[in-house]
């Protein structure tokens, strides 16, 4: 029998199994044991893979992010004009807030558990808005010269992190509804932000 260190299927099962804790309990309600117990492996193996729980929090935050990017890239291909683009994208928001696996972002709650701008913890989950909002940006110098690109994808990221809140709230379908109206509003006019 080959030994478990190394073992990336093994990895990606502990990392699977704690992101789907965190984004239930949180990430300080989620103990190591319990990690441990849900994934079904030894202590010795889990410590093999995630020397402590802060690097297993940061590992899990960047593979999530990295399938986020997977999936808004696949958007992006479907090309037509930055509106519709950003449509594609509020609607992802709106048929996420509708699954049965909604529990807000983890990002978000990650950014709340660990307030210490230095914290590994927060920076993992700071690249990941910021990426999110430079893919938006990306998307919008197609229609806007680079300054109002930028600045429009941040009212963006705004107004989807607070229909996020929101749909967290129970208030989804609303919230993203009235987010991607002012979205599309904010692209429509020659007055997007200055």
């Amino acid at each position: 029998m080959s030994s478990t260190y190394g073992n990336p299927e093994k990895r990606q099962h502990i990392v699977e199994t704690a992101y789907a804790l965190f984004k239930r309990d949180g990430f300080h309600a989620t103990g190591i044991d319990r990690i441990i117990a849900e994934a079904d492996v030894a202590k010795m193996t889990m410590y093999r893979h995630f020397p402590n729980k802060d690097g297993l929090i940061v590992t899990v935050l960047e593979w999530r992010a990295r399938r986020f990017e997977r999936q808004l890239d696949r958007l992006a291909e479907q090309g037509g004009p930055p509106d519709r683009a950003i449509a594609t994208i509020f609607d992802w928001y709106g048929r996420w807030f509708r699954s049965p696996d909604f529990h807000g972002c983890l990002f978000a709650h990650a950014l709340a558990e660990y307030g210490d701008s230095t914290h590994a913890v927060f920076k993992a989950a700071t690249d990941q808005k910021n990426s999110l909002r430079r893919r938006m940006s990306r998307i919008l110098e197609g229609k806007l010269p680079g300054d109002r690109a930028e600045s429009t994808a941040s009212a963006l990221l705004m107004l989807i992190e607070g229909a996020t809140l929101l749909a967290q709230m129970g208030q989804g379908e609303a919230a993203i509804r009235d987010a991607r109206r002012a979205a599309l509003d904010l692209l429509a006019g020659p007055a997007a932000l200055p």
